[in-house]
């Protein structure tokens, strides 16, 4: 019938939705014009990966996302295979490896996993599947958004922080996540880039596996 309009349609979006629709908007948004401005760099890139490391030129591995969901996570390739000699993940880091993860360009394949919506831009960074059961309550609940290509944690000390600090920074996020503290995570991100700070534990290509927190007995 004409003129006819269906109510659910014009109801307006629920804040909560709204809040997600602007999230993704952001991400694809800005997903894509990153990847439009830093091409250039990224097929220089893979051909070094390539022709130094040979194949393959991406490091694929298993991650947890939103809600403990597993996916796979994709990066670019800085270590060569484990041998006899060279065992442990600081050993295993090649010189480009090296540069790639001082730059964070080893970072930047993960953009497609922004665009197949299991990243965000921002948010908690995505860790292993068998940290999943080591985590108390509380730092569960980082798990309540997106894992992010970079987030709170991130600029205030990255791997220079300890787990407990990190699932501190990542729970104070979820909690009083926004656009424009995203934005604001964003824009210090490359300031933090910028000066290399915080990038690997010493004695470690990044950090120390996390081994689980020892929650404390309220005092009697």
């Amino acid at each position: 019938m004409s003129g006819y309009c269906n109510p659910k349609r014009l109801r307006p979006m629920s804040e909560p939705a709204r809040k997600l629709f602007l999230e993704r908007f952001m991400n694809l948004a800005l997903s894509v014009a990153i990847a439009l401005v830093i091409w250039v760099i990224l097929v220089p890139v893979v051909l070094a990966i390539r022709f130094s490391l040979g194949a393959p030129v991406f490091f694929t591995q298993q991650r947890t996302g939103l809600g403990g969901r597993i996916f796979t996570l994709c990066k670019f390739r800085t270590m060569i295979p484990a041998t006899e000699n060279a065992r442990t993940d600081a050993e295993r880091l090649t010189p480009l490896g090296k540069f790639l993860r001082r730059t964070s360009i080893d970072e930047l394949p993960q953009l497609w996993n922004v665009l197949k919506g299991d990243m965000s831009l921002v948010g908690p960074r995505p860790l292993l599947p068998q940290y999943l059961p080591r985590y108390t309550p509380r730092q569960r609940l980082r798990h309540e958004v997106r894992p992010g290509i970079t987030g709170w944690a991130q600029i205030h000390g990255r791997n220079r922080l300890s787990w407990e600090e990190k699932f501190e920074y990542d729970v104070w996020y979820v909690d009083h996540r926004s656009l424009w503290l995203d934005l604001k995570i964003l824009a210090l991100t490359v300031q933090q880039v910028l000066r290399r700070d915080g990038i690997s534990q010493p004695g470690h290509a990044t950090a120390q596996e996390f081994l689980g927190t020892e929650e404390k007995s309220p005092a009697k």
